[in-house]
Order: C-alpha cells, then sequence, then structure tokens
C-alpha cells in the first residue's frame, strides 16, 4: 500500500495549490491530480450535484489504485466527505477541517474570518469545523467570488485585484478579526494583496499548507509513507488540457507536461 499514489482532485486547477504543498512536505509520493476542468467551478452547483461530482472524480482515481483520497476542493470538502467515507474504503481528507483546526488554535482575539465561494461561505462548513473546536469563537465568512477569475488570469499584484480585495474585506476589517483562513484553494495566489489590506498583524490561514500536513501526518500513522527520494506526478482533466496546463504551470511555477483528457463515468 505504501508503494500507491495519493489520489488528489479539484474541480479544476486550484487544487494545485494542495498538490505542491504535498510535494514539498513529502516529496516522494507518486501523485495522480483530476481537475474536473469540463464542469468547473462547483462553488455554484448544488449540494447533492457536487456529490455526485466528487463520487465520479473518486471513483477515478480508486481505478488508479490510489491510497488515500485528497479532496482538494472546499466546495466539494463541504458537503461531500460522508459519501466519500460511505463509499470508498480509504482515508479521505478535505480541505476544511486542517485549517479551520489551525484557526480555532491560533486566534487570540477569538473573532476569525473565512473567505471563500459562495457554495463554500452558503455551506457554513468553516463555522462548523471552527465551532468543533471552540463553540465559543465568533466567525465571520464572506464569499469572495472574483478572487477565482483574479488568480487565474494571473493578476496577482494588480490594481484590480487590490481594489476588489479591498471591496470584499471591509466587512472582516471592521469586524477587527486577527485571524482569517483562505477557504479556497485559489486563494494562496493572492496571499499578498490579501496580507497588504488585512494588516500584517492578521494571520492568514493557507488550508492548502495545512491539509498537505493533515495528509503526512494522517500516512505517517498508518505506516503509508513511501521511502523514496522523489515521487512521479501524474495529471488528468475532463476538458481539453490547454488552458489547465497554462494557468497550472503559474499555480505550481513550473511547466505542466503530459496532462491527459478522460471522460468520468456517471454515477
Amino acid at each position: 500500500m505504501s508503494e500507491r499514489a495519493i489520489g488528489v482532485f479539484d474541480s479544476g486547477v486550484g487544487g494545485l495549490t494542495v498538490l505542491k504543498e504535498i510535494v514539498g512536505q513529502l516529496p516522494g509520493e507518486d501523485i495522480v491530480y483530476l481537475g474536473d476542468t469540463a464542469r468547473v467551478p462547483y462553488g455554484t452547483k448544488s449540494p447533492q450535484t457536487v456529490v455526485r461530482y466528487a463520487l465520479e472524480a473518486a471513483a477515478f482515481l480508486v481505478k488508479h489504485r490510489v491510497k488515500m483520497l485528497v479532496v482538494a476542493c472546499n466546495t466539494a470538502s463541504s458537503v461531500a466527505l460522508p459519501a466519500l467515507a460511505e463509499h470508498f474504503s480509504l482515508p479521505v481528507i478535505g480541505v476544511i477541517e486542517p485549517g479551520a483546526r489551525t484557526a480555532a488554535a491560533q486566534t487570540r482575539s477569538g473573532r476569525i474570518g473565512v473567505i471563500g465561494t459562495e457554495g463554500t461561505v452558503k455551506s457554513a462548513a468553516y463555522t462548523a469545523a471552527i465551532h468543533r473546536c471552540n463553540p465559543s469563537l465568533d466567525v465571520i465568512n464572506v464569499p469572495c467570488p472574483l478572487f477565482v477569475p483574479l488568480a487565474e488570469e494571473g493578476w496577482l499584484d494588480h490594481p484590480v485585484t487590490r481594489l476588489t480585495a479591498e471591496e470584499y474585506l471591509a466587512p472582516l476589517r471592521a469586524h477587527a478579526i486577527d485571524t482569517l483562513v483562505l477557504g479556497c484553494t485559489h486563494y494562496p495566489l493572492l496571499k499578498n494583496i490579501i496580507r497588504a489590506v488585512m494588516g500584517e498583524t492578521v494571520r492568514l490561514i493557507d488550508s492548502a499548507e495545512e491539509t498537505a500536513r493533515t495528509v503526512a501526518e494522517t500516512l505517517a500513522s498508518a505506516y503509508l509513507l513511501r521511502q523514496a527520494a522523489s515521487g512521479k506526478r501524474s495529471f488528468f482533466v475532463t476538458d481539453v488540457p490547454t488552458r489547465f496546463e497554462k494557468v497550472g504551470g503559474a499555480f505550481l511555477g513550473a511547466d505542466l507536461l503530459g496532462v491527459e483528457q478522460i471522460e468520468l463515468d456517471w454515477i
């Protein structure tokens, strides 16, 4: 089992920030990544539809005999984890619980902000996860839907992005939060602008980084770590790979080559 790959899926390219963190912490692991680019974004879909998409993506990865499923999508993590755990006898790691635990542990004032897609914010999944750690914490959620296209456009240090951030983040500044969860896998690319708007005293919680740490801890506790110097990465998408290769290369800071287009089986 330890020689098997880690399976990672997302609705598109955002989950590559999770993959990058996993590679950084576990360079010896093989990873199979699936971006459901034909049906992106998940954030505007109904919970029932997202669950079906997640089951189909996971079934594809399981066919590759992976040893773990990483749901590198906040929307899918907010609604699909119970169904995935029920259908597949593998460890299933989402991106919400790791970030929520860290935020609850690091806040000093007890006021935590969460930014994400409309779907993630409507689910209140981060609020529930943070309150499971400490029900007395005050959590304010703000949707930031334009952050995703801005990140994919590469406008990471652009006046339009700065103005958008100032507009979105104003309620969080007014609430005097001291901890902010980046509740979308695209948002780590915008860390610099978010930090500039929020100020240096606000701690930014990168769910991708915390998820990778949870993946490492889970594999280590199950004696499933692969003992190798470097691993292999395989990339699959459900639509033509051209844009995924272009945008994904910017996310990873390296060229994305050999991305294969596939079709998912309907469940």
